[in-house]
C-alpha cells in the first residue's frame, strides 16, 4: 500500500485541529479539497478515521491508532526533503514562557548556532502544535509532561528560583527563605494556576494554600502588583532581568532551592543541520556556565531528571 503524503498531512492537521476549516487554512487548501484528500485516504485504508456529527469532529478508534505513525511518516518525509533542499535555510526557533525571558538564554548561544529565525509562540500548546505542523524546527522553554507523540526534549538549563515579595512582607528582611516559610502568604500568579505548571506544582509541594491570579500584562506590571500587597509573593528565575519596581524585594529560596528547567524541543525526524549546532552550542555553554548543576539533597525539581542532568543530551 503506497500512502500519499499529501493525504497523510491532511489527516494529521485535521486530527490536531479537530476542525476541517481550521485544518484547511493551515494547509492553504479549500475545505472541500481537504475533505477529498481525507476521503481518499479513508478509502485506501478501508476504514473511517473521523466521526463527523453535530458535536464536531472526533477521531475514530482507527484514527487514534493511525495518528502516531502518520506523524512519524510526515516527519520522515519532511526530513528527507530537508536533507537535499532545506539545508541552507535558517533554523526556525520559537520560545514560550515569555514572562521569564527565555530569549536571554538563547541569546548566549545564538552566535554559535548558525542563522536563527524566531517565531511567535504564546504558550507550550501553541508551540508544540507549530512543531508538529513543521512551521518551526525547535522551541525553547519549560517542557513538562505529557508532550505530544513525535516530540523530544533536551534539558538545557536548571535555573535557581527566587521569591519576589513586597518590601512590607513580614519575611522581606530575610537573606534566604525556605519555600515552606511562605505557606501563609498569597502566591500571586500571572494567569490561571492550572495553566502554570511550575507554580501549580510549587504550591502543591510546599503547602501554599492561598493563591490569586492576575492578567499577564508584562513583568513590570506583574511585579508592581506583587509589591502593592504585603502578603503577596511570586517566583522568578534568579537571572531574569528585573525592572525597577519600588517596594519590591527579591529573596533566594533555600533548603530546597527550586530549579526552573529550560529545555530544547524538536520534532522527531527533523533533519535540519542547524539543530545539532544549536544543541551543541547549548551543551557547551551549559558546561561553561554550570547550567545543569543539580543536587537532590538541596534542590527541588517538579520532574527530577531520570538519569541526572549533565552536559550530555539530558531527557529525550
Amino acid at each position: 500500500m503506497d500512502l500519499d503524503m499529501a493525504q497523510v498531512r491532511a489527516f494529521v492537521r485535521t486530527a490536531e485541529e479537530l476542525h476541517f476549516g481550521r485544518a484547511a487554512g493551515t494547509l492553504a487548501l479549500s475545505q472541500q479539497a481537504l475533505s477529498k484528500r481525507i476521503a481518499r485516504l479513508e478509502s485506501l485504508l478501508g476504514t473511517a478515521l473521523f466521526q463527523r456529527g453535530g458535536n464536531g469532529v472526533r477521531l475514530t478508534d482507527a484514527g487514534r491508532l493511525f495518528l502516531p505513525p502518520a506523524r512519524q511518516a510526515m516527519a520522515a518525509a519532511d526530513a528527507a526533503v530537508a536533507a537535499v533542499a532545506g539545508t541552507d535555510r535558517p533554523l526556525r526557533v520559537d520560545v514560550w514562557g515569555h514572562l521569564y525571558a527565555p530569549m536571554r538564554t538563547l541569546a548566549q548561544v545564538a552566535g554559535r548556532a548558525g542563522e536563527l529565525v524566531l517565531g511567535h509562540g504564546r504558550d507550550l500548546p501553541s508551540v508544540t502544535a507549530a512543531l508538529l505542523r513543521g512551521d518551526i524546527d525547535a522551541a525553547f522553554g519549560r517542557a513538562h509532561p505529557p508532550l505530544p507523540a513525535g516530540l523530544s526534549h533536551r534539558l538545557i538549563r536548571l535555573e535557581p528560583v527566587d521569591a519576589v515579595l513586597s518590601a512590607d512582607h513580614p519575611l522581606a528582611a530575610e537573606t534566604g527563605l525556605r519555600p515552606d516559610q511562605l505557606r501563609d502568604s498569597v502566591l500571586w500568579a500571572p494567569g490561571a494556576l492550572d495553566r502554570l505548571d511550575f507554580l501549580h506544582r510549587f504550591a502543591d509541594r510546599f503547602g501554599i494554600r492561598q493563591t490569586a491570579t492576575s492578567v499577564n500584562l508584562g513583568l513590570a506590571h506583574f511585579l508592581a502588583e506583587v509589591a502593592q500587597e504585603p502578603r503577596r509573593f511570586s517566583l522568578l528565575p534568579a537571572d531574569v532581568p528585573r525592572p525597577e519596581v519600588p517596594g519590591l524585594r527579591s529573596v533566594p529560596l533555600v533548603d530546597p532551592t527550586p530549579l526552573y528547567a529550560w529545555s530544547l524541543l524538536r520534532r522527531t525526524g527533523n533533519g535540519h543541520p542547524g539543530l545539532n549546532g544549536l544543541a551543541a552550542a547549548c551543551a557547551e555553554e551549559a558546561g561553561r556556565s554550570r547550567w545543569l548543576e543539580y543536587d537532590p539533597a538541596h534542590d527541588w525539581l517538579p520532574e527530577p531528571p531520570a538519569s541526572g542532568p549533565g552536559p550530555g543530551p539530558g531527557p529525550e
